[in-house]
């Protein structure tokens, strides 16, 4: 088991994680308070591949690494253009809303907290972004994740079409 620790701290990262939001909980018990914590985090491998997870413990260094876990296992593709997205998109989960637009080279990503740390995980440059309706950070990120898993490439677009992408756009 130790042996394996020491390999993964010598392999190069392969991905980028981020810590969104780390809440603690209080139960309280007999002897005073128990806390326990939850991690929300996001990886990606900043070339189009992201992903996010939610892990709880009673140690904060646990919960984080379930959290990187699950992130991991559970990884979707952003199918970028230039660093930007395709086209917009609204996603939404619950009463979160989140509005994705592309933007000009230059631009950097224009979002708020869990929504920009998706994309810059995600490898996008230049996006422009607006929450919407609830900001619970879950959640946002889950309607993060409904917008980009519904984004459509080019050329899976012409492929639907049965036309070739010079067709596509004349």
């Amino acid at each position: 088991m130790e042996h394996q620790k020491n390999y993964d701290r010598d392999q190069p990262k392969e991905f980028v994680e981020k810590l969104i939001k780390l809440n603690r909980t209080a139960k309280v018990v007999k002897g005073g308070r128990r806390f326990s914590f939850s991690a929300l985090t996001v990886v990606g491998d900043q070339k189009g591949r992201v992903g996010f997870g939610f892990g709880k413990a009673n140690d904060v260094t646990e919960a984080i690494k379930k959290s990187i876990d699950k992130a991991k296992r559970n990884l979707v593709h952003v199918p970028l253009k230039n660093g930007t997205l395709p086209h917009d998109i609204l996603g939404q989960y619950k009463s979160s809303s989140v509005l994705l637009k592309p933007a000009c080279s230059g631009t950097g990503i224009i979002a708020g907290g869990p929504v920009r740390a998706v994309l810059e995980a995600a490898g996008a440059t230049d996006v422009l972004s607006k929450s919407l309706g609830s900001n619970a950070s879950v959640n946002v990120v889950r309607a993060t994740f409904n917008a980009v898993t519904n984004l459509m490439d080019a050329r899976t677009v012409a492929k639907n079409r049965g036309k070739t992408l010079k067709d596509l756009w004349g």
